[in-house]
């Protein structure tokens, strides 16, 4: 078992920046391979980046790159989320998981989730 806990959402304003964190404990975390979702209100969950458990490769969703950063520190069992240049349709839940096995952008291939933590962007 491995838990998951988000920090950092908040209130932005459009362009501003914010970086969300990930602390995981119990197993082992540095062989899971991390992602990070968002959900939107009436919206599907969708993938936003991955970073495999070494953190030698890294992916993102078009709509964040250039944007959005996804890294890991295997020391503090935590993953992070920079998030620059912050739009209004950024406005989500982020939700952090975590795999065992090759990154994916399919959110039901995560085997662990952590409960959220909302960001809100201002226009």
């Amino acid at each position: 078992q491995v838990q998951l806990v988000e920090s950092g959402g908040g209130l932005v304003q459009a362009g501003g920046s914010l970086r969300l964190s990930c602390a995981a404990s119990g197993r082992t975390f540095s062989v899971y391979t991390m992602g990070w979702f968002r959900q939107a209100p009436g919206k599907e969950r969708e993938f936003v980046a991955a970073i495999s458990w070494k953190g030698g490769s890294t992916y993102s969703a078009d709509s964040v790159k250039g944007r959005f950063t996804i890294s890991r520190d295997n020391a503090k069992n935590t993953v992070y989320l920079q998030m620059n240049s912050l739009k209004p349709e950024d406005t989500a839940v982020y939700y952090c998981a975590a795999r065992s096995g090759y990154s994916s952008t399919d959110y039901r291939r995560y085997d662990y989730w952590g409960q959220g933590t909302q960001v809100t962007v201002s226009s």
